[in-house]
């Protein structure tokens, strides 16, 4: 027995990406605990709860609104990735990994969301 949106590629992808962005996190300095570290993991954390929310509703239509929060979410993270790179609480190579994830689970739940009826 399980959920629906378990089954959903973009939900275990969303659910990976905000476990490295938590660990990445628990590494900024202790001054940015309720700022940048709190901001970026809820952001993370929203991706995965907005699309696992949106597939238990009952039309296509509020799943996309869904899909479009957790895009969004991702798009925070994104931002807060710039100003963690910025302050230098990551290195480049670093940034650039998350970056590349960030565009390719933007991509996956853009071309999900277009496959919706």
């Amino acid at each position: 027995m399980s959920f629906k949106f378990e089954k959903l590629i973009i939900w275990q992808k969303a659910m990976d990406f905000g476990e490295e962005i938590y660990a990445l996190s628990s590494n900024f300095p202790k001054q940015e605990m309720f700022n940048l570290t709190s901001q970026i993991n809820r952001a993370a954390d929203s991706i995965a709860l907005n699309i696992s929310e949106g597939s238990i509703l009952q039309s296509n239509a509020e799943f996309k609104r869904f899909l479009g929060y957790a895009i969004r979410s991702l798009g925070e993270v994104v931002t807060c990735l710039y100003k963690a790179k910025r302050r230098k609480y990551v290195n480049v190579d670093c940034f650039e990994k998350l970056y590349t994830e960030s565009f390719n689970l933007m991509n996956m739940m853009i071309a999900f969301r277009n496959q919706l009826k």
